[in-house]
């Protein structure tokens, strides 16, 4: 594409009430982004309607594409276009996919094995563990991590593939990429943007409204070839990715819990939908028809390639003592939980420790 007619893509992006499915009927009717944006107003009204032209007359009045181009310099940020070959193989398959692509950190061909792993804000300590796991076992596999970076399931997940050596994961914002959602991920966010990506299709300076979420969720689904739910309540966002995978021909996968916990009446839902089972990676592998590599194989690669993190030394010295449940071990460190669960589950692909019981841990011998 043509670096003017770029520039007219980014503006079209920023216009109030022009989502994808509009932009690509105003491409299609003016042939390109400059025609349409140059459009007189009754031409325009004829695509978009009277009252949504004019709001777009006043918007490209004051529009700025010097402005524009200063605060994408400023941010830092990386732009893919839909029709850029660089853009994500997968996202561009879905219908009307983003035009534009906000980015931190850079797309890998590898990416295209690219497994969801999403779930509750409010996830209980056992489901943080088993996110975490879930996701370094999967980035073992050479597949790559994509969830929204959310409170909860999403942050653990993210954790999880970053704990492991080369492991991918890309993040999804449902807001600009200026913006740092929750807060307290800005560390989060720099460390998945230096091994992998922090993505959005909304404009800088978009704020996380909760209208933006649903967009987010269909953007972590078109990334990838299938979903997996860990953890939600029946009217969780999760389920609306899970939907969109479904729409989109993806996979959609979901982790049972306890009858009695909130957080596993939405994975439940699922599976009596048809939702694949998932208790562990192999399961999500095989749904996806992708190879497997066994445990023993993995653990001899990994106990050679890496040393132990301070967080694994201390942990191990509490499970000296004997098993313990994950809750006294986040006690008994003074560690994050979200830290001692990347850390648990890191250990447990390494073969240093395996789980005695529900959530609790003992080291292997």
């Amino acid at each position: 594409m043509h670096a003017r007619e770029a520039l007219f893509w980014v503006a079209f992006n920023r216009a109030p009430g022009i989502g994808p499915k509009r932009f690509y009927k105003l491409l299609r009717h003016f042939g390109s982004a400059q025609r349409a944006w140059e459009a007189e107003d009754r031409e325009l009204a004829e695509v978009l309607g009277e009252k949504l032209a004019a709001e777009f007359t006043a918007f490209r009045q004051r529009y700025s594409f010097a402005e524009e181009a200063e605060r994408i310099e400023k941010a830092g940020c990386r732009l893919f276009l839909a029709t850029d070959r660089t853009y994500p193989p997968l996202l561009k398959k879905i219908v009307d996919p983003p035009p534009v692509l906000y980015c931190l950190g850079e797309f890998r061909p590898e990416d295209q094995m690219a497994v969801a792993v999403v779930g509750s804000r409010r996830a209980t300590p056992g489901g943080l563990a088993t996110a975490a796991a879930l996701a370094a076992a999967l980035a073992q596999q050479g597949i790559t991590v994509v969830s929204g970076m959310a409170r909860g399931i999403d942050s653990a997940a993210h954790r999880g593939a970053l704990q492991v050596i080369g492991g991918r994961t890309i993040a999804v914002l449902g807001s600009g990429i200026d913006q740092v959602y929750p807060p307290e991920n800005k560390e989060l966010m720099q460390e998945i943007a230096a091994s992998g990506v922090v993505c959005t299709e909304f404009p800088l300076g978009t704020r996380p409204l909760p209208g933006n979420f649903p967009a987010r969720n269909r953007v972590i689904s078109g990334l990838s070839l299938g979903v997996t739910v860990v953890e939600a309540a029946q009217d969780s966002g999760s389920l609306i990715t899970a939907g969109f995978a479904l729409e989109q021909g993806r996979e959609v996968f979901a982790v049972p819990g306890a009858v009695d916990r909130p957080g596993s009446k939405g994975p439940h839902r699922l599976i009596k939908q048809g939702a694949k089972l998932v208790e562990d990676v192999q399961d999500i592998l095989e749904g996806l028809n992708l190879p497997f590599i066994s445990p023993d194989e993995l653990v001899t690669e990994t106990a050679a390639a890496e040393e132990l993190s301070p967080e694994e030394e201390r942990l191990l010295e509490l499970l000296a003592e004997g098993e313990k449940h994950i809750d006294l071990l986040i006690r008994d460190s003074g560690l994050p939980v979200s830290t001692v669960n990347s850390a648990l589950a890191m250990m447990e692909l390494k073969g240093l420790v395996c789980q005695a019981g529900a959530k609790t841990y003992r080291r292997k011998s």
